[in-house]
């Protein structure tokens, strides 16, 4: 079995602004702490929010490639380790009311 190495960017100005890469793939993805700061999904890329308590993180992808797409989830899973919060649920949707958005 497989497993993918991760790496993360992290902006030293901004402590919710990480960039997640893949070290084996082109998989890149940004993270957004929605409780901070304003979110504008690109229809081009994959979104995926998940919840650390109380905390909500949207996903969106950087560039995505169709071999890289089923790795997006397993990219997520590592982060939420990464930030103590192994038992994140990953959402499809974004939770907060009236914000939908279609993947």
């Amino acid at each position: 079995m497989d497993f993918n190495v991760y790496l993360l960017a992290t902006d030293p100005n901004n402590a919710c602004r990480d960039v997640i890469h893949s070290r084996d793939t082109h998989l890149k993805i940004r993270v957004f702490c929605l409780d901070n700061e304003q979110f504008d999904p690109d229809s081009n890329e994959i979104q995926l929010y998940g919840y650390a308590g109380k905390k909500l993180y949207a996903f969106e992808t950087i560039g995505i490639m169709a071999e890289d797409a089923l790795d997006v989830v397993s990219a997520i899973r590592w982060y939420a380790e990464y930030i103590d919060f192994p038992q994140m649920e990953i959402l499809p949707d974004d939770p907060r009311q009236g914000n939908h958005i279609a993947v």
